[in-house]
């Protein structure tokens, strides 16, 4: 039951970098800041989530972390012998999947928060 929570917050947190860092600088870097400022006076709550990225990355990253070790530890096999085996293999799958779509997501947002501008710059220096 708790892996299925720490699964659902770590998916729920992972999209949250994407929306306040990902989906902003990608709009602006597609089409520009007329775009961002009609996302952000369609979406004022953009403003104090970009604000906070750290908390957000931070408590998103522990949560990967911990879902990973829920995830990825070797579990005990009395309950798939109790049951045959089939709902196992199934909630393992799926939550091996909600894993790496998390990891993706929030891997993407931090590109996007912290590491595009930089880049960005070096590039332009040259």
């Amino acid at each position: 039951m708790r892996e299925k929570i720490v699964s659902f917050f770590t998916l729920f947190t992972s999209t949250g970098t994407l929306l306040c860092c990902a989906l902003p600088a990608t709009l602006a870097a597609i089409a520009g800041g007329t775009v961002v400022t009609s996302l952000i006076s369609a979406v004022p709550w953009l403003v104090p989530l970009s604000q906070n990225k750290e908390w957000i990355f931070l408590i998103a990253g522990i949560l990967l972390i911990i879902n990973a070790v829920f995830t990825l530890r070797p579990q005990s096999k009395l309950a798939c012998a109790i049951t045959g085996g089939d709902g196992c293999e199934v909630a393992g799958r799926f939550s091996k999947t909600m894993l790496y779509a998390s990891l993706i997501i929030y891997f993407i947002g931090l590109f996007f928060a912290y590491l595009l501008t930089p880049i960005l710059r070096w590039m332009d220096s040259l």
